[in-house]
């Protein structure tokens, strides 16, 4: 609890969001998902989440490999155990997750959809505040507003992670020239109230030690869930199997 000040866990949440990009993936972004065995990811240009099962066995690590390919960097957010001999873990950080107990979500006048043609400036605001991955197709991923002053792209926040009743928000950022105008709150509870009016609930995710985020998220009335890890490993160089990654239907 150290570095979660003033936090109260929920006890009891559905169980989708312990695993949400393997609920993702196999609910409403399953036309997204790229699949072997029971390992499965997004495009890489749309984001650099995957989902193993919840106990990977031997067989899930080796279609892990076979799909991300020999000496590549995979993200396994959430995984707590220990990665098998050969692995490499490359980062890790544990973070938290949060859900909305009580948004005072609404719409706000000066946010706007971005769009396809907005992404080169998207990738440009996100290269400089590093809020986490955003790539080329992220945008399919769900809604993204973003406020411009004298035509541009100063702040955005959108949706990410889509397991069944849930969405959760990711890519808040706003550029350090126009930080402290609370451009990011107004833009999480604009994006927390699309997703309201779909009947589903936002979350998100952080750091656990970025406190700052943390109050504020939870003075916007979001609610500590879970405790989280953050980790990324490196496949292995050789590797024996030569199965083939599917997409699925």
């Amino acid at each position: 609890m150290s570095d979660l000040p003033g936090s109260r866990e929920a006890t009891a949440t559905p169980h989708v969001l312990d695993n949400p990009a393997l609920a993702a993936l196999t609910g409403p972004h399953a036309h997204f998902a790229e699949r072997r065995g029971r390992v499965l990811r997004y495009p890489v240009d749309v984001s650099p989440w995957l989902a193993l099962p919840a106990e990977p066995d031997a067989d899930d690590w080796a279609d892990l490999a076979a799909l991300a390919g020999p000496g590549s960097e995979v993200p396994l957010p959430g995984f707590r155990g220990q990665v098998p001999d050969g692995w490499e873990v490359t980062f890790h950080i544990e973070g938290v997750q949060l859900v909305d107990d009580g948004l005072a979500a609404a719409p706000d006048a000066e946010a706007f959809r971005l769009g396809p043609a907005d992404v080169p400036e998207m990738l440009d605001l996100v290269a400089r505040t590093r809020p986490g991955p955003f790539l080329p197709r992220t945008i399919e991923l769900g809604a993204y507003l973003g406020i411009r002053r004298e035509g541009t792209l100063i702040a955005m926040a959108g949706e990410r992670l889509h397991p069944p009743g849930w969405t959760e928000i990711s890519a808040v950022c706003t550029d350090p020239a126009f930080r402290g105008e609370g451009l990011a709150t107004r833009l999480i509870l604009a994006v927390a109230h699309g997703i309201r009016e779909r009947g589903e609930t936002p979350f998100l995710h952080t750091g656990a030690r970025n406190t700052d985020a943390i109050r504020l998220y939870e003075s916007l009335g979001f609610r500590l869930r879970r405790r989280t890890a953050f980790l990324e490993a490196r496949v292995p160089e050789r590797l024996t199997d030569d199965r083939a990654a599917v997409a699925v239907p």
